[in-house]
């Protein structure tokens, strides 16, 4: 088996797994826009994959979630906003977005 483990790492959160008022929904980008997962092994290897990216990191990670844009029907701030806010309550920590 091997394992793939990195001293720091940054990911960036899409659209395709997210956080709502109802919990995790989980989508896939088909053509021009996004489409709901409705399968349940699909939901569950898109969630596992996402597990899998934020575990490998043994010093630490960075998480940019993008800022969303109302006039990109792909990028609207809802599809961000709710991890966003989850992921702040849950206690991670915010970088002062003047350094970057």
């Amino acid at each position: 088996m091997q394992r793939l483990e990195l001293h720091w790492a940054c990911v960036t959160w899409d659209g395709d797994f997210r956080y709502s008022p109802n919990g995790w929904q989980c989508f896939s980008f088909v053509g021009s826009k996004w489409n709901n997962i409705n399968k349940a092994e699909r939901k569950l290897y898109l969630k596992n994959a996402d597990r899998v990216l934020l575990t490998r990191a043994r010093q630490g990670m960075v998480i940019v979630v993008p800022e969303g844009d109302d006039e990109d029907g792909t990028r609207k701030k809802e599809y961000y906003d709710g991890t966003w806010e989850y992921l702040k309550g849950i206690g991670i920590q915010e970088l002062d977005n003047k350094l970057l």
